[in-house]
């Protein structure tokens, strides 16, 4: 028999689950990748091949156990390998359980709810079987419920000298109308260079009150050596900031910053001061950038009187990343960090398109957000290199 060696990651993975549809095939492959990730997995435990006979191996292959397995696109049979110690457990699909399981319970609240669609009962009669209780949705709730709840309480025991937050607006059910509603996400940079999700929260609105509330819960957890906040120019936002962290920087998104100048400007023959604008905003020299911005205002002030007003009134926010040594670091001028993960909460949130209710996004989003968190966990690349001056001044 011909073997097949697989070289699928686990990003390629959740793509297949995600973009598959509901067939034998769709099925059968996943089913075999799942078995060969499993097979390497046990080979990784015992520190053996087969047929090995290396005196450091940690134990020895002792059958299989079938298990059925729920994915979005049907449930999947598959042969979980087992070893003689009893002790190995596959892990390589367990980043997707908690995932999956949000957005079954998602549909299921709007299946039981009344509020599904033709979709929505086609999903749950495929996984569930036709028919579902409100015990079953109950149980399945509360179990992630409390996960969300144990990540959202649980303490911030490194330092933090960069966070980055954002807000995306997604659709509630809510009094039988949709309405539009805030999620806020909080990501940082901790003391090591590496990333981390910090919290999340859904509000009616993005205000002064609904930052306050996330920003102080973040201090009562221990947030701790903070330098630099980045985020957009929102009036609330930027307000909170200064009120709950006194004496931290605040670095205005520059992505956000540049799009704002440039809207100030005709769309027609202005190429010459738009390419004067990228090599402005690509300079990450505080004093050639002020000399750069300073030329800009006082050639163009009565020509673009609205987008050097903007530029200028906007700069010193847009370039606190650079103004010391310590923080010039291109990665902390905007919040893209924060796009790769708002681009996989959309991917989740078109499939639901309207949450039944504001926990039901909560947990669902949540979810996504926690297997980034514990991805980035995993891996331990460091998302910034701190320079020797950096982690002087950070200790």
């Amino acid at each position: 028999m011909t073997q097949i060696n697989f070289t699928l990651d686990s990003e390629q993975i959740q793509d297949i689950i995600s973009n598959s549809g509901a067939n034998d095939l769709a099925k059968q492959m996943l089913a075999t990748i799942f078995n060969q990730l499993m097979e390497k997995e046990r080979d990784e435990y015992i520190n053996a091949d087969s047929y090995s006979r290396l005196d450091d191996r940690v134990s020895s292959r002792n059958g299989y156990y079938e298990r059925t397995y729920t994915t979005r696109i049907g449930r999947l049979e598959l042969i979980v390998p087992r070893t003689r110690d009893g002790e190995f457990s596959p892990s390589v699909f367990e980043r997707y359980k908690r995932n999956e399981k949000a957005l079954l319970a998602t549909m299921l609240e709007m299946y039981v709810q009344g509020v599904s669609t033709r979709k929505v009962s086609k999903v749950v009669e495929e996984l569930c079987g036709a028919s579902v209780s409100k015990s079953f949705v109950s149980t399945l709730t509360s179990e992630l419920d409390s996960m969300v709840a144990s990540f959202l309480n649980r303490p911030l025991e490194r330092n933090y000298p960069f966070i980055f937050s954002d807000v995306i607006y997604i659709k509630v059910l809510e009094n039988r109308r949709v309405v539009s509603k805030a999620f806020h996400v909080i990501l940082g940079v901790n003391d090591l260079g590496e990333r981390e999700l910090l919290s999340f929260s859904v509000s009616d609105t993005e205000s002064y009150e609904s930052w306050k509330q996330l920003y102080t819960s973040l201090i009562d957890r221990g947030l701790a050596g903070l330098k630099l906040v980045i985020s957009d120019a929102h009036k609330g936002e930027v307000a909170a900031i200064r009120d709950i962290f006194g004496g931290v920087a605040w670095q205005r998104c520059q992505v956000h910053f540049m799009r704002n100048v440039f809207d100030k400007l005709p769309r027609k023959n202005t190429e010459m001061i738009r390419d004067e604008l990228k090599v402005l905003f690509k300079t990450n020299n505080i004093e050639i950038a002020r000399t750069l911005k300073n030329s800009i205002c006082e050639r163009y002030s009565e020509k673009y009187r609205k987008m050097t007003e903007c530029l200028d009134e906007g700069f010193e926010d847009g370039f606190q990343y650079c103004s010391i040594e310590e923080t010039n670091y291109s990665r902390i001028k905007s919040t893209n960090m924060l796009e790769r993960v708002n681009s996989e909460i959309r991917r989740r949130e078109r499939v639901v398109r309207i949450f039944p209710n504001e926990q039901s996004a909560l947990r669902l989003i949540g979810a996504v957000l926690i297997d980034i968190h514990e991805d980035w966990q995993s891996s331990a690349r460091q998302y910034i290199k701190f320079t020797d001056a950096t982690k002087k001044w950070l200790d």
